[in-house]
């Protein structure tokens, strides 16, 4: 059995590789408590590591969760769900916190979760025509991860809206004209342009960019943890309704899903 997440330095640059492709690098606890530890490890005072990229094996950043393994969790009492999601914001504060430059390398899309992890990252590269998707709604259920929160932050309201509320994708090259995505580069091409960033990055101050990114991230840092704990308290609620049931079912089954009190249920 392969290793859910890879780790390799090059040159001062950690790469973290989400390592699932068949299953377009879904997210779980064998992913976020390596690359907790891996991140710590990184910061560590004897540690080489100046920057770290993060990205995904195959042709896709992340897919996000498991929805099989969320409608496991619909079994589970309400507390026992907040916790299952606290994992996931564990390891989102740990990558908005590491002092050092985190860059998303992005191929072919990133999808909830999964773009929640890409939106933590201090700056994404990505491939021309990847996808960016909160598709949540589709499944009865509520962003989590901080993707809401990131977007609602740093995006117009009625783009965040159209994103959480449609569920419809949205391109690199339309977030790039947001400012978003800092660098849209050719397929397979997403991986060695963050690193072209980290190798610049890798000569600067250590620091001074570490002092940098508290600084930036100061205005709304107390914002978005008070996020994070809204999002894991409504996507607790929303995994236990009839619409997440729904919803859920829909997707195993390969169907459109007809929500209760919706428009032609």
């Amino acid at each position: 059995m392969s290793e859910a997440v890879l780790f390799k330095t090059q040159g001062s640059t950690l790469i973290i590789t989400i390592n699932e492709p068949e299953r377009r690098n879904v997210l779980s606890r064998s992913v976020y408590e390596p690359v907790e530890k891996a991140l710590s490890d990184a910061v560590a005072p004897e540690s080489t590591v100046r920057a770290v990229v993060i990205t995904g094996a195959g042709q896709f950043f992340s897919a996000g969760g498991d929805l099989r393994m969320l409608r496991q969790r619909r079994e589970m009492p309400l507390p026992d769900r907040e916790e299952q999601i606290e994992f996931l914001h564990s390891m989102i504060r740990t990558v908005r916190a590491c002092p050092l430059p985190v860059i998303a390398a992005v191929e072919g899309g990133a999808a909830g979760a999964g773009a929640s992890l890409a939106f933590a990252c201090d700056m994404i590269v990505a491939s021309e025509g990847a996808k960016f998707t909160l598709a949540y709604v589709n499944a009865g259920l509520v962003p989590d991860g901080g993707g809401s929160g990131f977007l609602s932050m740093n995006l117009p309201r009625q783009l965040a809206s159209e994103m959480c509320l449609t569920g419809q994708p949205v391109l690199a090259e339309r977030l790039y004209t947001m400012g978003v995505v800092n660098r849209v580069v050719a397929p397979g091409d997403a991986l060695s342009a963050a690193l072209d960033l980290t190798e610049a990055l890798s000569r600067g101050p250590r620091q001074a960019q570490a002092s940098i990114k508290s600084l930036i991230a100061a205005p709304e840092r107390e914002a978005f943890n008070a996020h994070l704990l809204h999002e894991r308290r409504l996507m607790s609620i929303a995994l236990g309704s009839d619409e997440a049931q729904e919803g859920i079912r829909a997707f195993e089954e390969k169907r459109k899903p007809v929500f209760p009190d919706s428009h032609g249920s």
